[in-house]
């Protein structure tokens, strides 16, 4: 198992072809991809085809950066997955965060502890000057995860999809969180504004 990085209660490793039925089984509860593709699943053959070896593909190109597994501690259980790679394939130090999380894994804390410990490692080791995310506006969730890890909202805006989904209409979201402003509330030990929860 390679190991990219070890928080209190979770492992961040590479994929592996071993790990095909818990994305098959992630991308098929609906819950999962409400905010994706309106609650549809990804067929097996997609998953197995493109996505997992899309997912290992960036092993090759980088040590820093790519999708990573999220294994919890406790049980050795498949939680989700996150991802930390610069923004449209381009090195120039934008860095877009993203995590998928099992329906049994929400609640817990499990996305903004990954989170935070990827920011900080981009921050610290990998020359990463600002991450960034986005989210559909409704995904209210995800928007606290992202303010947890200390992101704050730099812009909303509208786009067309060919196949809208629900809560498309209210458009999407970005935040962003640059490299001087986590080192100030490191410099601090205050964490982000929002750190407490």
């Amino acid at each position: 198992m390679q190991v990219f990085l070890r928080t209190r209660r979770l492992v961040l490793r590479r994929f592996t072809d071993a790990d095909l039925d818990d994305l098959v089984a992630l991308d098929a509860d609906p819950a999962v991809m409400r905010f994706l593709t309106g609650g549809r699943s990804t067929p097996r053959d997609h998953v197995q085809d493109v996505v997992l070896p899309g997912f290992r593909e960036w092993y090759a190109r980088s040590d820093a950066f790519g999708y990573w597994a999220a294994i919890e501690r406790s049980t050795g259980q498949f939680v989700g997955w996150f991802e930390f790679r610069p923004v449209g394939g381009r090195p120039d130090g934008d860095v877009e965060l993203g995590y998928r999380l099992k329906r049994d894994a929400w609640g817990k804390g499990y996305a903004t502890e990954g989170a935070r410990a990827l920011v900080r490692k981009g921050f610290t080791e990998f020359g990463v000057r600002r991450v960034v995310a986005t989210t559909m506006a409704v995904n209210v969730p995800s928007r606290r995860v992202m303010e947890k890890v200390g992101l704050r909202l730099v812009r909303a805006w509208r786009q067309d999809w060919p196949d809208p989904i629900e809560g498309n209409e209210h458009g999407d979201v970005e935040y962003a969180l640059t490299k001087a402003e986590w080192e100030r509330w490191e410099a601090a030990g205050t964490g982000p504004p929002d750190a407490g929860a």
